[in-house]
């Protein structure tokens, strides 16, 4: 049983909050906040409570020096000022003396964050990839946890992973809660998977097959059908012999694999009938081709008029649909139909009265850019958590909270 923060008595206590704040930058500005905003109600309530907030984060991967500067949280914590409207101290640190005094001088309602988590994956002095993050550490996760007197994870979209910041500090702390959007996304897919109702249609696109295959297996004996896009279906189109020409495509043991997902799939795994190409990756008006018109020079960079036709057909009756992965290259004006067409057809389908479930980065990036008014039943923060909860995959993060 997992206890929500809500249980939790939190006055003049030092509440250790792990969000995912792990949001696209591009030339010192956030692109998409939709995962800082998503963690406001549990910050909010928090500091309501007369508490200490401490505030750990992720921020991208680092793996060298260079991705230090690169991945920064200073900007993050800038960012959430403006949203609180409230004064964020940053701690340039994940550990030492300064994160240690700051955290000590703390009054009630004030709030400190920490330098990115995944700074510990990297050994300044060796120069070396260490991972103490992302191997769950021990030292390092008892370390976080006794800055703390209560643990609050309300990072959905990393709770799959085994990692100091979320597992470690959980294995040390005996009060341990679920975060107010943790709670959310956790009773809303649980929802999904408990009671779905038919015609149930899973919508899959992204770049790789490969990291869609515990899904696919999933879906194939509870979805009635599945709807490809994005780079994926030139792995798909390839497996059942078409010439792809120069589009993204995985490599022959991922082919295979998609031939025998094919195979088995009774007819459930619905393919593009058209694309939009390019000759080259530039944002320029493309063309469109029919799947066996698909030549030596063409790329694939999104799905055609004639399939969101189709797609929009299988969607029209649909009482449950789950969707994973944009349809083309989105963020390019000239490909983004796809993804934007897909977007409207799954809202309607909601406002029909169906249960809608968007999870993934990327296409939560989509339904962001594309939604004005827009409605889906649940938007979720996740990505590979997501998917591993529609494989019914228990998630370490989860577990952990479990008393």
């Amino acid at each position: 049983m997992i206890k929500n923060i809500k249980e939790a008595d939190l006055k003049n206590k030092k509440v250790l909050l792990r969000v995912d704040f792990n949001v696209p930058i591009k030339d010192g500005v956030i692109l998409n906040d939709k995962r800082i905003r998503s963690s406001l109600e549990t910050i909010n309530y928090i500091l309501s409570q007369k508490s200490k907030l401490i505030i750990l984060s992720h921020l991208g991967r680092i793996k060298a020096e260079e991705d230090l500067k690169e991945n920064n949280l200073d900007i993050v914590a800038k960012h959430l000022e403006k949203l609180l409207d409230q004064k964020v101290i940053f701690i340039p640190s994940t550990r030492g003396k300064k994160v240690e005094n700051a955290i000590n001088e703390m009054k009630n309602g004030e709030i400190v964050m920490l330098q990115n988590t995944r700074y510990e994956d990297f050994d300044m002095l060796t120069k070396q990839e260490v991972k103490l993050e992302s191997k769950n550490n021990a030292e390092l996760g008892k370390y976080w946890a006794g800055l703390c007197d209560i643990f609050v994870n309300d990072a959905f979209a990393v709770s799959h992973r085994e990692c100091a910041s979320i597992c470690g500090i959980a294995q040390n702390k005996s009060e341990k809660y679920a975060g107010l959007l943790l709670t959310k996304e956790l009773e809303s897919i649980s929802k999904l998977l408990k009671d779905v109702s038919h015609p149930y249609i899973a919508i899959l696109g992204g770049a790789k097959v490969k990291d869609k295959i515990g899904v696919i297996n999933a879906l194939l004996s509870k979805a009635d059908k599945i709807l490809i896009g994005g780079a994926m279906m030139f792995t798909f189109l390839k497996a059942k012999g078409y010439n792809v020409g120069i589009s993204k495509c995985e490599d022959e043991e991922v082919i295979e694999i998609a031939k025998e997902f094919l195979e088995k799939s009774n007819n459930k795994i619905v393919l593009p009938v058209d694309v939009v190409c390019n000759t080259h990756f530039k944002d320029e008006k493309g063309y469109k081709k029919n799947i066996d018109d698909i030549s030596n020079i063409d790329m694939g960079l999104d799905i055609g008029t004639k399939t969101i036709e189709i797609y929009k057909n299988i969607l029209s009756d649909a009482k449950t649909v789950v969707w994973n992965g944009p349809m083309g290259v989105f963020e390019m004006e000239n490909y983004c139909n796809g993804t934007k067409r897909i977007c409207e057809i799954v809202s309607n389908s909601t406002k029909n009265g169906a249960v809608t479930i968007v999870g993934g980065g990327e296409t939560v990036t989509a339904v962001e850019k594309f939604s004005n008014d827009l409605r889906f039943s649940h938007i979720s923060t996740g990505g590979g958590a997501f998917l591993e909860m529609l494989e019914e995959k228990s998630l370490p993060g989860i577990e952990i909270l479990n008393f």
